[in-house]
This record gives C-alpha cells, sequence and structure tokens, in this order.
C-alpha cells in the first residue's frame, strides 16, 4: 500500500534540510510518494529540485511582527495559499502532512487539519510561532531538544542527511583535504557561517589566520557567497596541496568538510549543531545574537559535555580565536579529549526515528477510520 506524504518546510536551509533529511529516509520504501512544498521565495526553490524531489509551490504568507498593510491583507493571502495547498493535497491523495516551520508550514497546518494527520518537527530549542500553531491540532509533535514549549512534544534529534549520519571521517580525510588543497596532515579548522556567511566571524578569523598557519594549523573557511574574500595576510594561501588556508565562498559538499576537520568555528543554527553532532566534531560555537537566544540552547547539551565551548558574538576577535583553538589544535592529548567528549553525543539517527513516527501516525489514522 502506498504512502503519500506532503513535507512541509520552506524560507532557510535550518526548515529545508530537515524536511530533506525525512524524504531521504522515506524514500527507502519504493511505494512513499513525497511531495515538498514550498513558496518562490525560500531556498527550497533551488534545495529540494537538487535532491531529486517534487517541488509544488503556494503564495508565501509571511506573518507581521508589526502593524502594517501586510497585517490587514493577511487573512486574504492566507486563504489563498491554503487553498493552493488543499489543490495539491488532494492531487497527490496525500495521506500525511509533515511540517518543519518556515512560512510554508502555517498554511499547510490549516490546509490540512481535520482532513489529514499532521505531524510537526521543531528543529530549535524555542518553537516558532507556525509550529507553536501546528501542534495544537497535530497528531504528533517532534522535538530536537527538550523545553521547546510545543505540549506532549517527542524529543527525536534533528534529522540531518545520511550522506553525514553515516559519515566515516578518518575514511574520507585523505580524500577530504586533497579536494580542498589542504595540508594532509595538519590539524585543520573548519569555519562557516552558514549558507550566507557571517561577517564578525569572517573578519576575525581571517585576522587569526596568519598565527595559526604559522603554528602549523590549516583552515577551511567558507566565508559565505554574498561576502567578499576574507583579506588574510602572512598567511599560507596557495591552492595547490599542502596549502593551510583555503578560503572558499560555499562548501558544497559538506561530507567532505567535516571529513577534513577535526575543529569546527561555526554559529549554533540548529541544524548546524545537529550536523557537528551527527559527525562527531568538537566545535567553537558563535551564537547568533538576534532572535530569542534559541541558538545558544540549540548547542546546550553539547556545552554539557565538554564537546564544544561558546563564544558571545560581541567578544569574538581573532585574539579570541587564538585562544580557543590553539590550545586544542596545538595539543593531541586535549584534542582527542573534546573529540570523544563529541563522539560520545552521536545519537541514533532523528530520520528514522521520525519515519517511524510518520507511519505510526498513518496507521493510527486509518484504523480510526475503518
Amino acid at each position: 500500500m502506498s504512502l503519500s506524504v506532503l513535507l512541509a518546510g520552506g524560507g532557510t536551509a535550518g526548515h529545508i534540510e530537515p524536511a530533506l533529511a525525512v524524504a531521504d529516509a522515506l524514500a527507502a520504501d519504493p511505494s512513499v510518494v513525497i511531495t515538498a512544498l514550498g513558496t518562490e521565495r525560500g531556498l527550497e526553490t533551488t534545495l529540494v529540485p537538487a535532491r531529486g524531489y517534487e517541488l509544488r509551490l503556494v503564495p508565501a504568507v509571511p506573518l507581521p511582527r508589526k502593524p502594517s498593510r501586510d497585517l490587514v491583507t493577511l487573512p486574504t493571502r492566507m486563504r489563498a495559499s491554503i487553498r493552493a495547498t488543499r489543490a495539491v493535497m488532494a492531487e497527490r491523495s496525500v495521506d500525511v502532512v509533515v511540517g518543519f516551520g518556515g512560512y510554508v508550514a502555517l498554511p499547510a497546518y490549516l490546509a490540512a487539519r481535520r482532513r489529514v494527520p499532521i505531524v510537526v518537527h521543531e528543529a530549535n530549542a524555542r518553537a516558532g510561532l507556525a509550529n507553536r500553531i501546528g501542534s495544537r491540532f497535530a497528531a504528533a509533535v517532534a522535538a530536537a531538544v527538550p523545553g521547546t514549549g510545543l505540549p506532549h512534544a517527542q524529543v527525536v534529534g534533528n534529522p540531518v542527511r545520511r550522506s553525514l549520519s553515516q559519515l566515516d571521517r578518518p575514511a574520507l580525510r585523505g580524500q577530504a583535504r586533497e579536494t580542498f588543497g589542504l595540508d594532509p596532515d595538519a590539524p585543520t579548522l573548519l569555519v562557516f557561517g552558514g549558507s550566507q556567511g557571517a561577517r564578525r566571524i569572517n573578519e576575525a578569523v581571517a585576522g587569526a589566520a596568519a598565527e595559526l598557519t604559522a603554528a602549523g594549523i590549516g583552515v577551511l573557511h567558507a566565508y559565505g557567497r554574498k561576502n567578499d574574500p576574507p583579506s588574510v595576510a602572512g598567511a599560507d594561501g596557495g591552492s595547490g596541496t599542502g596549502a593551510r588556508y583555503v578560503a572558499v565562498p560555499y562548501l558544497d559538499r559538506m561530507d567532505l568538510a567535516y571529513a577534513a576537520a577535526d575543529l569546527v568555528l561555526a554559529r549554533s543554527g540548529a541544524i548546524t549543531v545537529a550536523e557537528i553532532d551527527a559527525v562527531g566534531l568538537p566545535a567553537v560555537y558563535v551564537p547568533l545574537p538576534h532572535g530569542n537566544g534559541e541558538q545558544r540552547l540549540n548547542a546546550q547539551r553539547q556545552l554539557d559535555v565538554g564537546a564544544a565551548v561558546a563564544v558571545a558574538d560581541e567578544d569574538l576577535t581573532a585574539a579570541m580565536v587564538l585562544e580557543q583553538v590553539l590550545p586544542v589544535l596545538g595539543d593531541p592529548d586535549r584534542l582527542a579529549e573534546r573529540t570523544a567528549a563529541a563522539r560520545r553525543m552521536a545519537a541514533a539517527p532523528a530520520a528514522d526515528a521520525l519515519v517511524a513516527l510518520i507511519r505510526s501516525v498513518v496507521d493510527r489514522a486509518a484504523g480510526t477510520a475503518s
């Protein structure tokens, strides 16, 4: 018997990547039909087709934070998006809607209400508005971590793509470092600030690069497509094998980036934390200073067991980068200790747990209907 699943998670990679990880796990069963729901303004327009899944677009309905004309037109725009979603549901004979937050999730929840069961997954330590609303009438609610504020949430972790959850870093290390032109033997720092990069991280790491490379530490630095390449003086930035400082605008192969690394310096978005958790790397997190503090909460479990440390955004300087990186990558025993703590954090694949939850919800709904 086939199962038709509508995945609703769009806007940012933080909403899309968990949905795609679940899609990959569902696709192991060829009887499952997967449709992704998105809007034309989100990253899903490129990420979803690139992974081979059908994407259907509906009107975006951002929720205004302040009184505005958008607030006045919200009901009309929401109704249009709900109608479009129900048309997709009817066409694809959807059995269950699985939402991950973002602009597209709330219309999907409202479209599915009282029609098909809903499963909500919250990636962040504090739930967003769409998931808070959807959880009120969902058949099941899953969360990455405890304390999201969603009632009756089952903690399953954050789904990550199988290329990362099953990554053998030691086996890929040589290939990974050759791919990026890194020194094959140097302890290596991986730096990124999310898909768009992070200016403060870029500036601090660029300022520390010369001293890092002088100490024999390799740096793979993804600075973001919207940012200028970092201005780095005095670091070995050659492009051939053996280069110790390598700057790239974007990392298309995160599996190879993680395999090349011994330590990560990054923001602590929910998916970043989940990926670093899955591959068993120690980290230095620089939580985004905006929002409601969820980025630090996302990393709290790793901080508690010594797998990671957190540095406030306003405290991140070149000197702070050196203070956090040199004692770890320059001391094999300390690096081994931090890596062991990170590996102990690795949990069972969250995507598989979420697929089991989805199937239980569908089975329960079928039993009720009969």
